[in-house]
């Protein structure tokens, strides 16, 4: 969370993400730390979101699938996978405008480490918003076998600097 800064009698409000300008094609941004996803996790988030597949909560019928064990939730991925990506891609967004092509090579299984990394595929400028601009990005999470486990692509709506909510609190 940004807070503010004193030195001497200016104040300077201290300021986290990135605006447009900041973005550049073809960089990588690796998000860390890791996460390592608990049972507890799994079981919460799956029943607090009225998930009723016993595939997430349910070691005796996990067993007999094809995985032999419960496997996380993968809105639950997701969420944790987006929520790693937050500080280098959509901290000062305005809006995430849209989501594509949402994969999932391997399961996810409690006790998995979760890492992830996004690619910047492109930004441009808003045509009708001038202060602010669009990047679309993909991003692709591993477990700590370094084995694909999603990969997503994302667009947000970003201000341009001088324009984001940070700039006018202080």
């Amino acid at each position: 969370m940004s807070g503010s800064i004193k030195v001497g009698e200016a104040r300077y409000r201290e300021s986290f993400g990135r605006y447009l300008e900041d973005f550049e094609v073809g960089a990588t941004y690796e998000h860390r730390p890791g996460r390592t996803i608990s049972e507890a996790d799994n079981t919460w988030f799956t029943l607090l979101t009225m998930n009723q597949h016993p595939i997430h909560f349910d070691v005796e019928y996990a067993k007999h699938s094809e995985f032999g064990q419960p496997i996380v939730n993968s809105a639950l991925t997701l969420a944790i996978v987006v929520g790693m990506s937050v500080s280098d891609i959509s901290q000062k967004a305005i809006a995430n405008l849209g989501w594509t092509d949402i994969t999932m090579p391997n399961p996810v299984f409690p006790g998995d480490t979760i890492t992830a990394e996004t690619e910047i595929l492109s930004k441009r400028e808003s045509k009708s918003r001038p202060t602010q601009g669009i990047v679309d990005v993909e991003t692709r999470a591993y477990n700590q076998h370094r084995d694909p486990v999603m990969i997503f692509r994302r667009s947000a709506l970003i201000p341009k600097q001088g324009h984001g909510v940070d700039d006018k609190l202080l």
